[in-house]
């Protein structure tokens, strides 16, 4: 499989067992790039080995991360894996779309990755909303639960399915959406600027605040010209104003 394939990205792990069937499911289907989340009880987890039957070399390679901003740096799309609303302004795609999108990156030499939240509470929401996209599986409503390993191999097997398939996704810019790296950088940029001019008035409401524009400006997906632009207006609007 291509070296491009999608990351496994597991945010806050708790259990080693659960880490380990991960691995067994996104072997299955020949994805390798496992990446872990400051997970619960450390790394590496001896719970793990036997769980993954097999799949050691998965755990042998898996990166660690102390955030998920360092995990998501070199991707273009991240998909957030939850069933809950969020109450977010964010396009919502099933396991088969998210694919395709997925594919269509490849293809255009971009990774992209799939975020998995803590097996008791999922993601939280300050990392939905680093996210591009929400990935819901359309399971029974009335019995929505998934383990981690199921969640994954479903995420794994519907990307496996589109390896000859021609994406039906079209993306708004053809030079690419920016890196994370690129666009955390320039929303670090833009609340530095905010907290100078106070914006940020309120410390209570300052993590919401800060929450809201990640969403908008990751919603927004921008290519990497359009990042400099806006690091650009950024710094000129930061500028004392020239005397006339």
């Amino acid at each position: 499989m291509t070296d491009l394939a999608p990351a496994i990205i597991l945010v806050r792990p708790q259990l080693g067992e659960n880490i380990g069937k991960a691995a067994r499911a996104m072997l299955n289907f020949g994805l390798t790039d496992m990446r872990l989340v400051s997970p619960r009880d450390g790394w590496p987890n001896p719970d793990a080995g036997p769980a993954a039957s097999g799949a050691d070399m998965l755990l042998d390679q898996a990166k660690v991360f102390e955030t998920v901003e360092e995990a998501i740096a070199d991707c273009r799309l991240v998909f957030a894996t939850t069933v809950r609303e969020r109450g977010m302004a964010k396009s919502v795609a099933t396991p088969r779309e998210a694919a395709a999108q997925i594919r269509h990156k490849i293809q255009n030499g971009e990774r992209s990755a799939y975020l998995f939240g803590p097996e008791r509470s999922g993601l939280a929401n300050d990392d939905v909303a680093l996210a591009d996209q929400i990935l819901t599986v359309p399971v029974n409503p009335e019995f929505a639960s998934l383990n981690l390993a199921q969640a994954v191999i479903i995420a794994a097997y519907e990307f496996s399915q589109t390896i000859d398939a021609t994406p039906a996704y079209q993306p708004a810019f053809p030079e690419g959406q920016a890196s994370k790296d690129s666009l955390l950088g320039m929303i670090n940029h833009l609340e530095v600027e905010l907290d100078k001019r106070g914006y940020f008035k309120s410390e209570d409401r300052r993590a919401h605040q800060q929450r809201m524009i990640r969403n908008m400006v990751t919603s927004a997906s921008p290519s990497e010209q359009e990042v400099q632009s806006w690091r650009g207006i950024i710094k000129s609007l930061a500028r004392p104003p020239k005397e006339t």
